[in-house]
């Protein structure tokens, strides 16, 4: 009998990000509390960078965009904003987006799996995901619910389970 396997990797929905980024431009455009402080939010290029004329209004807007995120189910843990910077007459911020699993990230998953998941489970590391393998698929189910109880710096998703 086969192996039965799934990946684990941190992938964002772009198309989700976009319709947040838009939602949440349209709620600084027609918010009161936001007129007049010449805040915005918008692409740079993969980056989104918002804008406004101090610093807690450049934060509120990033709050506006964390709650949109949010309705969307996307995690805040691949977002990566920056503090605000005075820029001019404007403070702006930059929100990088993260995707991928990193080395560091990949060796702290597989040690988990290794330590607390039941025996004759394998993680290797490919690239930017990890492929965790057992005989039994209940095992694999076991390490889906172990890690999605772990409090990583990473957001998750688990892909390709057969």
């Amino acid at each position: 009998m086969a192996d039965s396997s799934f990946d684990i990797v941190s992938k964002l929905d772009r198309q989700e990000v976009d319709n947040a980024l838009n939602q949440a431009a349209k709620e600084v455009a027609n918010r009161f509390d936001f007129r007049n402080v010449d805040a915005g939010i918008k692409w740079s290029g993969e980056a989104i960078e918002i804008q406004a004329n101090s610093e807690e209004r450049a934060n509120a807007v990033l709050d506006v965009l964390k709650d949109k995120l949010v309705k969307r189910q996307i995690s805040l843990k691949s977002i990566d904003p920056t503090e605000p910077k005075a820029s001019g007459k404007v403070y702006k911020l930059t929100v990088a987006l993260k995707e991928g699993i990193s080395q560091e990230n990949a060796k702290k998953i597989g040690k988990i799996i290794r330590d607390e998941g039941p025996k004759g489970v394998k993680a290797q590391i490919q690239g930017e995901e990890l492929r965790v393998s057992s005989k039994k698929k209940d095992d694999l189910q076991e390490i889906i619910s172990l890690l999605k109880g772990k409090d990583l710096d990473v957001a998750l998703q688990f892909v390709n389970y057969r």
